[in-house]
């Protein structure tokens, strides 16, 4: 079986008790590794991750997520971290604590005989996007991806790295507190077949004759298991804070989205 999962934001200041959520998270993944080969965690793992220069006594909270991680490999489960928006700051710190194979870029794989898309999903868009949507939501990603672009710079990334901890983490997770108490207060639910960003890309893919048969997202913590009429499949994860939910791959090629409550 292999397993996806994303979106936990661990260490968020918007999510009441942390420490139990971490442990919810761990309980999950010892479920999967009953049967898993391989998990892919699609980003946004952690609320805010920044490596710095000096030693980050904060990240201590983490060591229980990670030495999972750890038992996991050790028992010859693949375990890949895809960086999300939250936690793309990551320099190698990410696979040395974890042993994981970290990726900082979409990727398609072929397992079981199926081609998958997968990518975290923040910045993807169709080509055409400043033609399909009015002028409010166009300002809206516009904003994002230069915040995006900002965010990914070597020279400001280089800047933030030389803060002291403390001071970068209140910058942190003060600002990915305030995302997340945004997003609870004013979720965005799915905007349908023709305005979904996500979907449009993965359309615009097979038009383009970049078929896969399923494309699998985090970022937009909404389920979603959309078939388009190329027979492929557009799956967004949720989340593991609030949903627990997941997908799953078996041996013959079927992808299943789950919750883990349940």
């Amino acid at each position: 079986m292999i397993y996806f999962l994303s979106d936990a934001h661990l260490g968020s200041l918007a999510i009441e008790r942390g420490f139990a959520q971490q442990k919810k998270l761990i309980d999950m993944l010892e479920m999967m590794s009953q049967d898993a080969v391989s998990i892919y965690m699609l980003g946004d793992m952690f609320d805010f991750w920044m490596e710095y220069f000096i030693h980050d006594k904060q990240k201590h909270q983490y060591n229980p997520f990670f030495k999972e991680i750890r038992k996991l490999t050790k028992k010859g489960i693949h375990v890949h971290f895809f960086t999300g928006n939250h936690d793309l700051w990551t320099f190698g710190g990410i696979e040395q604590l974890s042993g994981a194979e970290v990726h900082y870029d979409p990727c398609t794989i072929i397992r079981y005989g199926k081609a998958i898309f997968l990518s975290h999903g923040d910045g993807l868009l169709p080509s055409d996007w400043e033609r399909l949507y009015p002028k409010d939501v166009k300002k809206k990603i516009k904003r994002f991806m230069k915040l995006r672009e900002m965010f990914r710079s070597p020279f400001l990334q280089f800047c933030f790295r030389c803060l002291p901890p403390a001071w970068g983490n209140k910058l942190g997770y003060g600002w990915a507190k305030r995302s997340r108490l945004k997003e609870i207060a004013n979720p965005c639910p799915y905007k349908g077949e023709k305005q979904e960003e996500l979907v449009l890309f993965a359309k615009e893919q097979e038009n383009m004759r970049n078929h896969r048969d399923y494309y699998i997202f985090g970022h937009r913590h909404i389920e979603l298991d959309l078939q388009l009429e190329t027979g492929s499949r557009v799956v967004i994860l949720g989340d593991c804070f609030r949903q627990w939910t997941y997908a799953k791959l078996d041996t013959k090629g079927q992808l299943t989205l789950c919750n883990y409550e349940q």
